[in-house]
């Protein structure tokens, strides 16, 4: 093969490297979330995922909790997520991990940063129902 047909194939290719790299830069992860309407209607039951995180999202995650008088969650940690608690119904508390407590009625939103251990009780005489929102805090 002649130096001036291995340079034309040399060229060829190198200006089809740039259109090889541009299709991969532009591809997504996965397909751009919808908008939607949720019902948050949990027809007797404690717990109803509401989103839950990709594809339906980026990452943010929810769901509607019922909490009996006297009951808790259970510890857990927020790992690297952030997690917002809107109070729908009832009295309760957040208990975080340094011994800080919440306090969960209705109107209140209670925030909890990442990497931190906390549990949600119902410290009241009724129902405790709260949305949870759950998101990556990178």
């Amino acid at each position: 093969m002649a130096l001036s047909q291995r340079f034309v194939g040399v060229v060829k290719l190198v200006s089809f490297l740039p259109v090889c790299f541009a299709a991969v830069a532009v591809q997504k992860p996965f397909a751009q979330p919808e908008a939607k309407v949720i019902k948050t209607d949990m027809q007797g039951k404690d717990y109803v995922r509401l989103l839950g995180g990709p594809p339906e999202t980026f990452s943010l995650r929810s769901g509607a909790v019922a909490l009996q008088p006297g009951k808790a969650v259970g510890k857990h940690s927020t790992e690297i997520n952030e997690e917002l608690i809107i109070v729908l119904e009832g009295e309760g508390a957040m208990l975080l991990n340094e011994g800080q407590e919440l306090p969960l009625k209705v109107g209140v939103v209670a925030y909890c940063p990442p990497d931190t251990e906390h549990d949600v009780k119902n410290t009241g005489s009724t129902v405790l129902r709260y949305i949870y929102v759950v998101a990556k805090a990178n």
